[in-house]
């Protein structure tokens, strides 16, 4: 078979495939108004883990990747997703970094909400205006986002995924204005913390706001031009604004990375992480018990950190991440010798680890 008949194929083929995904689509859409009428919610983390799970099963009778296959049909379980009408809520306005790591995890075409604080996105999804909410945990330049780790604390909501973005920082302003006579910049307190080189270079003003996207829609309605912002290329196209300077975070390996956020956690998928908050008893060698019983579990510990318990100056809990899922043999013994030995223990969520190459 020629190099042209061997293409007209893969053509064929490439048409059926779309085809079958659009039949897919319409049956969804049909699930979507029946979930609707009987009052369901959208979301269906069981579901999805065993349509995941049959898909991965027949990759393996195919000799495929099961990995490689398993990313391709998550991108189609979050289209299917979008077009039941499910709603992601984030902080911030349109073209926030928040909005683009929902746009990276759900999909382009998934509708979203924006929030004016991440209290609003634990609230919007306590009260089920929105099926998840997407928050920033940690940057790697600026470290832990602390008010999301108070809010995980007080909030029955569960972690059910993570996904990192590449955070690429730009100077925004109107199109007349002119870097020299910029006197003034406006951005969130996390993106001016990761530009503080480039700030000091320039000896700015500088405007904490609510949001990155916000701030370039703030100086955008008010036609400051004497003022820019701190924001993505994404909010400069939205807002039609002018991009000033490019990339002008101190490390170009900034990431942040976002948990997302649900009403129950995801079901074991084989490549998860757990994260859990606790507290542990006053005595010496509580906490080093614990991480001892992790690494006798072979138990590999990814994070660990401590916030303040806002109940007793000096006391603190424990926020850690570990590879593995709640409901995995090794885990559970873990957990269940943690909850004995502690004075209390809150698994946050157990979810799938993030595909992202850091």
């Amino acid at each position: 078979m020629s190099l042209e008949d061997l293409r007209r194929k893969i053509d064929e083929t490439d048409a059926r495939i779309v085809k079958l995904i659009s039949e897919r689509i319409k049956i969804v859409r049909e699930i979507g108004r029946e979930k609707n009428k009987q009052g369901k919610q959208i979301e269906d983390t069981e579901r999805e883990s065993r349509v995941l799970e049959n898909i991965r099963r027949v990759a393996r009778e195919e000799n495929l990747d099961q990995e490689d296959i398993d990313s391709i049909y998550r991108q189609i379980v979050n289209m299917s997703k979008s077009v039941q009408g499910m709603i992601i809520a984030f902080q911030g306005e349109i073209g926030a970094y928040s909005e683009a790591a929902a746009s990276s995890f759900f999909g382009p075409s998934v509708q979203v909400k924006p929030c004016e604080s991440l209290d609003e996105v634990f609230r919007v999804v306590e009260q089920g205006e929105a099926q998840f909410g997407i928050v920033p945990i940690e940057n790697s330049l600026e470290g832990s986002i602390s008010r999301v780790y108070d809010l995980l604390l007080d909030s029955s909501l569960r972690v059910c995924g993570e996904t990192e973005l590449r955070i690429a920082h730009c100077l925004i302003a109107n199109p007349q204005a002119r870097l020299d006579l910029i006197k003034k910049v406006y951005s969130h307190p996390q993106a001016l913390g990761q530009c503080q080189a480039f700030l000091r270079h320039l000896n700015l003003e500088i405007i904490p706001t609510y949001d990155t996207a916000g701030s370039v829609k703030m100086i955008k309605e008010m036609g400051i031009t004497d003022g820019a912002a701190i924001a993505s290329t994404r909010a400069a196209e939205i807002y039609g604004m002018q991009i000033i300077a490019r990339e002008i975070e101190d490390n170009a390996n900034n990431f942040t990375r976002f948990f997302i956020l649900a009403k129950q956690d995801s079901a074991p998928s084989g490549n998860d992480k757990t994260s859990i908050v606790f507290s542990v008893k006053h005595r010496p060698g509580a906490l080093y018990d614990f991480l001892s019983e992790l690494a006798s579990n072979n138990i590999n510990l990814t994070k660990i950190e401590s916030r303040p318990t806002r109940q007793k100056p000096w006391e603190y809990n424990f926020y850690l991440d570990f590879e593995g899922h709640r409901e995995d043999e090794a885990a559970r013994k873990s957990l269940d010798k943690l909850e004995r030995d502690s004075i209390f223990v809150k698994v946050l969520g157990s979810y799938p680890r993030s595909n992202a190459k850091l």
